[in-house]
C-alpha cells in the first residue's frame, strides 16, 4: 500500500526512515538526514531534501554510493528494486551478443572511472529503455572525462530515487505521461531525408509540418477546447473561453516546427502543458474569468526560409511581405508553399492581435542547456530572454609559403581569429551570464603548405540586458581592431542580425515564482541565452516564461533533448497554479 505524505511527516523516526528505505540501495543515512527537514511540503520538497543529503556528502561517502551500486545486467542484482528496474529495460533477455557486450562494457567502465556504471534505466517516462538504449548510452558515457562522469553518476543515482519515491507514495505523473507520449505521436512525422534515417525535422510548411498542424488540431478538441482553428500563417490556434465575451484573453503556447535533426521537447512542450491544463479545467467543469487562447506557433526556427518567428511574428503585425518572394533550397517562394498547405497569404495582416484586450503571454520551455540538469532542480523561473548581435567578419591577411616565411614576418589571418576566438571566450565569461561564441570558421581555399591570408567567421553575442550585450560587442570589437593593427591586417565586418532583450514583466515573474513555491519547489530564476516566441510578444504585451529542466545535460537542438514525465508534471501543476493565481486578480 502507498505511503502518504502526512504519514511521512508524523511518523516515528524509525517508521518515517523505513518509508524511504532504498531510494539510495543501502545508505539509511541520507533518509536520516533528510528527514530532519520534515514536515514536507510536497514530495517534490522531500525528492530536493534527500538529493541535497547526498550532494552536501563529502566525497567518500558519495564514492562509496556509487560503487555499491549494482552492475547491470550482471545476472545477480543487490536488492529488488534493481532487479524490478532492469527486468523492465528487458535486461534479464539479453540475447547472448548484447549479454557479451554488456560485460565487456562493465569491466572497461569500472577499470577508466573505478566504479559500477549507474543508469536509471526506467528512463525519462520512468517505464523503461530499451536493451539498445541502455548499449548506446553506456558507450557513450565511457568517452566522458571521469569528472564528468562521477557528476552524471550521481545525477542518475537520484533520478532512480526520485522514480521509486514517486512509487513509493503512489504518485504516478499521469499527466506528464500523457504530455510525453503526445511528444513521441508529434514527432512520428517528420521532412523527406530525415524521417527514413529516424531523424526528426519539421520546417515550414512542408506536409509532416501540415501533419503536425492536424494533429494539434485534433488534440486541442479532444482536450476540450471551444474553438481550433489554423490561422493564415499556420497556427494552430486553440481558444478555452470564459463565461464572459467580453472578458479578457491569457495567451500562450509555444513552436512546432524544428531545427534539422532535432529534440522532440524544443517548443512542442509549450503547447502540449497548456492543452493538458486546458483538459484538467475541462474535467472539473471550471470556467476561468479570462479566455485562455493556447498557439501553436507554425515557425520560430527559421529553418526552410532566411525568416523566423513567422507565426509569432504575425500576432503583432511583424510578417514583412517580401519574406513572402523568398525560395527555399527547391526553388519553392513562401508564397507558393503557403498556398499549396491551403493558406492565403493576404490574410495575414488580420492576424494581428488588440494588445489591449490581452493579459500577457506565457510560455513554458525546455530549458535547453545544463544549468537545472545540474542544479537538480526541475523549474525555473526566467529573468529575461538574452538580447542578440551577430556579425560576419573577414580577416584579411597574406597567403605565403608556410615553409619559407619566418614566424615574425607573417601575416595570418588565421591565428589573429584563433586570438579574437579566445579573447571572446575570456571577456564573455567576465560577466554574469553574457555568452559569446564563434559558430562558423572558414579559411577560403586554404592548404596544408600556405600561411592563411584570409578567414571567415561568425560572432554571436548575448546578454540578459541591451546594456550587457552592447559593453560586451564594443569590446570584442575593439580587440578585432587591435589584434588587426598589431599583427598588420585589415578586416571588414557586417552586423547581420540584433535582437534586443526582452526581461520579463515583474508581476507575470511574480505569478511564476508564486506558482513554482506553492509545489514546495526552491524558487531558482535565470535569464534564457535561447530566443523564443516570447520575444516576439514581449514587444507588444507582458511577458514571462517557465522552464523546465532537461535531460541528458540539458542537450537541445540535439536528438537526446529530453526531459522526465515527472518534471512535465510538476510544469504543468505550475501552470493551472498561475491560472488560478490570475484568476482571483482578475474576478
Amino acid at each position: 500500500m502507498a505511503h502518504t505524505l502526512a504519514q511521512l511527516n508524523a511518523a516515528a523516526p524509525a517508521d518515517a526512515a523505513a518509508m524511504l528505505d532504498g531510494l539510495y540501495g543501502r545508505a539509511p543515512w541520507i533518509a536520516e538526514r533528510a528527514l530532519g527537514h520534515r514536515p514536507f511540503r510536497s514530495l517534490a520538497d522531500l525528492a530536493q531534501r534527500l538529493r541535497r543529503a547526498v550532494n552536501d556528502a563529502d566525497a567518500d561517502a558519495r564514492t562509496a554510493l556509487l560503487r555499491a551500486h549494482p552492475e547491470l545486467a550482471a545476472g545477480t542484482p543487490q536488492d529488488a528494486d534493481s532487479a524490478r528496474e532492469q527486468d523492465l529495460a528487458g535486461l534479464a533477455a539479453c540475447t547472448p551478443a548484447e549479454s557479451a557486450r554488456l560485460q565487456a562494457l562493465n569491466a572497461d567502465y569500472r577499470a577508466r572511472f573505478g566504479f559500477p556504471f549507474v543508469l536509471a534505466v526506467r528512463g525519462p517516462r520512468g517505464a523503461g529503455m530499451t536493451r539498445q538504449q541502455v548499449i548506446d548510452e553506456f558507450t557513450r558515457r565511457l568517452d566522458n572525462p571521469p569528472d564528468l562522469e562521477f557528476d552524471e553518476a550521481q545525477q542518475q543515482l537520484h533520478r532512480i530515487a526520485e522514480i521509486r519515491l514517486r512509487d513509493g507514495f503512489g504518485a504516478e505523473p499521469a499527466i506528464g505521461n500523457d504530455i510525453w507520449d503526445w511528444g513521441e505521436q508529434l514527432a512520428v512525422h517528420s521532412d523527406p531525408g530525415y524521417a527514413e534515417k529516424g531523424q526528426l525535422t519539421v520546417t515550414y510548411l512542408t506536409e509532416a509540418h501540415r501533419a503536425c498542424a492536424g494533429l494539434l488540431s485534433q488534440w486541442m478538441r479532444d482536450c476540450g477546447f471551444d474553438e481550433v482553428g489554423i490561422d493564415a500563417v499556420g497556427n494552430v490556434v486553440g481558444r478555452y473561453l470564459a463565461a464572459s465575451p467580453d472578458a479578457p484573453t491569457l495567451m500562450t503556447g509555444s513552436h512546432y516546427d524544428t531545427v534539422r535533426n532535432a529534440g522532440k521537447y524544443d517548443g512542442r512542450l509549450g503547447i502540449f502543458v497548456p492543452m493538458a491544463c486546458v483538459r484538467e479545467l475541462r474535467r472539473q467543469g471550471k470556467r476561468l474569468p479570462y479566455h485562455l487562447e493556447v498557439i501553436g506557433f507554425a515557425e520560430e526556427e527559421g529553418q526552410r526560409y532566411r525568416a523566423t518567428f513567422l507565426g509569432s511574428g504575425a500576432l503583432i503585425g511583424d510578417f514583412k511581405p517580401q519574406w513572402l518572394d523568398q525560395q527555399d533550397d527547391d526553388g519553392v517562394s513562401m508564397r507558393d508553399a503557403m498556398a499549396q498547405a491551403g493558406l492565403r497569404s493576404e490574410d495575414i495582416p488580420t492576424l494581428k492581435r488588440d494588445p489591449a484586450r490581452y493579459l500577457g503571454f506565457v510560455e513554458v520551455h525546455i530549458e535547453q542547456g545544463p544549468v537545472l540538469y545540474e542544479m537538480g532542480l526541475p523549474l525555473a523561473v526566467v529573468t529575461s530572454i538574452n538580447g542578440c548581435v551577430r556579425y560576419q567578419v573577414r580577416i584579411h591577411g597574406l597567403a605565403c609559403h608556410a615553409g619559407t616565411t619566418p614566424m615574425n614576418r607573417r601575416r595570418d589571418a588565421a591565428t589573429a581569429t584563433a586570438e579574437l576566438a579566445l579573447y571572446v571566450e575570456q571577456r564573455a565569461a567576465r560577466d554574469g551570464d553574457s555568452v559569446g561564441t564563434m559558430g562558423m570558421l572558414e579559411v577560403p581555399g586554404g592548404s596544408i603548405n600556405v600561411v592563411p591570408g584570409e578567414c571567415r567567421f561568425s560572432l554571436d553575442l548575448r546578454a540578459p540586458s541591451d546594456a550587457q550585450r552592447d559593453a560586451l560587442a564594443h569590446d570584442v570589437l575593439a580587440e578585432l581592431e587591435a589584434i588587426c593593427q598589431r599583427r598588420g591586417l585589415r578586416y571588414t565586418l557586417e552586423e547581420t542580425m540584433r535582437a534586443a532583450a526582452a526581461p520579463s514583466d515583474r508581476a507575470w515573474q511574480q505569478r511564476w515564482e508564486r506558482a513554482v513555491d506553492a509545489l514546495g519547489l526552491p524558487v531558482h530564476r535565470m535569464p534564457s541565452g535561447a530566443g523564443h516566441d516570447a520575444m516576439k510578444l514581449h514587444e507588444v504585451m507582458p511577458q514571462a516564461m517557465l522552464f523546465v529542466r532537461g535531460q541528458n545535460s540539458g542537450i537541445s537542438h540535439n536528438p537526446r533533448e529530453s526531459t522526465s514525465s515527472d518534471d512535465i508534471q510538476l510544469a504543468v501543476l505550475a501552470f493551472l497554479n498561475l491560472l488560478d493565481d490570475l484568476a482571483h486578480d482578475t474576478q
